[in-house]
């Protein structure tokens, strides 16, 4: 096995196609066609299904080819300081469902890195693909919820994909409005309270089971009804609708602003927020920094 011929496995990946891969790397579609069968021969693994319309990444290859990212990635580290000269560029990920305390603890980090050059990701994201970024390696940390509702299924869909969850806070469901919502001068909001103002949720894509809802009481009919991707999206149409979502009530008002605010939901559920790693996989120096920061933004929620 060949760090060329990782980089192979790793392209043909990302472009779904042996012969858009080769063209990406100026080989021929034979050659890279027998390094990765070569590569497949050696370890005794089926990296792609191939099929009449191209290939996809089998199971084993997911995996795989999570682990060929990292070797990969470290090669890179190694031939920049050792061979460049040049000080490394150090790379880390986080994928997360759409937490203020996840960004404050990702800007704690930078700071404290106080590096020239870095290569960073912060991907606010479905359920789902947080797992899945895990599972791949392509994010060290995911954060997450769990609720009395979806733990069965969370905690199963996690254990399933080799993850293990760290608990972080827990804390009970707060509504988020806005300050001039009809309903911000009460201390404590009932669900018939909001059945005529718009709900929002973040939208899930394939996965938009009730389990994998960002929000809890995804089961519950409601006259209207928002969808949306983007956080500051969200909150502007909370504003300008008089909406609500449905949430941890954990606000950053030098991030959300000043006009969005949260109310005690009066509901028996508890919100456990914590973060994912890859089981059996010692996290980076980065990875324990991220964490730690998560550990002391969070510690007093």
């Amino acid at each position: 096995m060949t760090l060329q011929q990782l980089k192979y496995a790793i392209a043909a990946a990302e472009k779904g196609s042996i012969s858009e891969a080769a063209k990406a790397l100026f080989i021929s579609q034979p050659s890279l066609t027998n390094a990765v069968r070569e590569l497949e021969k050696e370890l005794n693994i089926v990296i792609f299904n191939r099929t009449n319309k191209g290939i996809s990444i089998s199971h084993d290859g997911e995996e795989f080819l999570g682990y060929a990212r990292q070797v990969i990635e470290q090669a890179s580290l190694l031939e920049q300081k050792y061979l460049s000269g040049k000080p490394m560029k150090r790379h880390f990920s986080v994928s997360s469902q759409h937490y203020s305390f996840v960004v404050d603890a990702y800007v704690d980090l930078i700071r404290e890195l106080n590096a020239d050059e870095y290569d960073f990701s912060l991907k606010e994201t479905r359920t789902f693909e947080i797992i899945d970024d895990v599972r791949m390696q392509k994010s060290e940390v995911g954060v997450l919820y769990i609720s009395n509702f979806n733990e069965k299924v969370i905690r199963k869909f996690i254990r399933e994909n080799d993850l293990i969850f760290h608990g972080l806070f827990k804390t009970s469901p707060h509504v988020f409005i806005s300050k001039k919502h009809p309903l911000a001068g009460k201390d404590i909001i009932e669900l018939c309270d909001l059945d005529d103002y718009p709900y929002f949720s973040y939208e899930q894509g394939s996965y938009n089971s009730f389990y994998f809802s960002e929000e809890i009481f995804s089961t519950l009919e409601r006259k209207k009804n928002i969808r949306v991707c983007d956080r500051a999206t969200l909150f502007n149409l909370l504003i300008g609708l008089n909406g609500y979502t449905i949430c941890t009530g954990v606000i950053n008002r030098n991030l959300n602003g000043k006009d969005i605010i949260a109310r005690p939901l009066n509901a028996d559920e508890t919100i456990a927020v914590g973060y994912v790693t890859k089981k059996n996989t010692t996290l980076s120096p980065l990875g324990e920094m991220y964490v730690r920061n998560l550990i002391n933004r969070t510690k007093n929620l």
